[in-house]
């Protein structure tokens, strides 16, 4: 009887951590850069005294879909898209390096080259600062360069772009990427950009509702397979009752 309760409580648990992942893949849908999270799960044994006959569903961490998303032309200088599988590199809040696809780029009033959420954006030899009142334009290969309104234009630096190896990125709870190692990835000097352009979000959000569909469902079947199990319980104690 037990084990029916275990198969289906550690069923939808599962389920509902699946349901989370799916909802914020659709919350982050139209988010530009965006790479979709995946979920996978695993059987595990419950240990305890006696042969491990129960078996309870884990969630395992599966990474994001390293699949670029749509370029779509904006037309804005400070915005750009970023080819193949490289990555913008970003000082995090924490001061460590990290990596994102998000290209929206902005210019504080300080000067500092910063992404839209204010994450300064690293260049090969440190942060990239903006002369006032100057133009920006970013090349195919991210060389900043600011041109005032008299005169000629001036390299600022160029933004650091790496292409690690697939499965060396970990996602991290601020959406950032970062090596699976700690350390900072090397510069590819081949990595390219398009200017005046973003990348769309990869997350597709008719198969996100169909998931959705399906793992809603999947819950109610997991629901009703617990109260089978409590009537299957209910009807036993009485057939084991003492005739009164």
């Amino acid at each position: 009887m037990d084990r029916l309760i275990y198969t289906a409580a550690s069923g939808a648990r599962a389920t509902m951590f699946r349901q989370d992942n799916i909802t914020q893949n659709l919350a982050n849908a139209n988010t530009p850069g965006y790479r979709a999270d995946q979920v996978a799960f695993r059987a595990v044994p419950v240990r305890g005294d006696g042969a491990t006959t129960r078996v309870v569903s884990l969630e395992a961490t599966a990474g994001f879909d390293e699949q670029s998303g749509p370029i779509q032309t904006t037309g804005r200088n400070l915005d750009i898209a970023v080819k193949g599988n490289s990555y913008i590199a970003v000082q995090s809040p924490d001061g460590a390096e990290a990596y994102t696809r998000d290209g929206g780029l902005e210019v504080t009033p300080e000067g500092v080259l910063v992404t839209r959420s204010g994450l300064p954006v690293a260049g090969q030899g440190g942060t990239l600062n903006i002369p006032a009142d100057t133009t920006v334009s970013i090349g195919a290969d991210g060389t900043v360069t600011a041109k005032p309104q008299n005169g000629p234009a001036q390299t600022v630096g160029r933004i650091k772009l790496v292409s690690p190896e697939t499965g060396e990125l970990r996602k991290g709870a601020d959406g950032l990427l970062r090596m699976a190692t700690g350390e900072d990835a090397q510069a590819d000097e081949n990595a390219r950009v398009v200017a005046g352009a973003l990348e769309g979000s990869n997350v597709n959000p008719i198969e996100a509702m169909v998931s959705m569909i399906s793992a809603s469902r999947q819950f109610e079947t997991q629901m009703k397979l617990l109260q089978t199990a409590e009537q299957n319980d209910q009807r036993a104690a009485q057939l084991l009752a003492p005739a009164r």
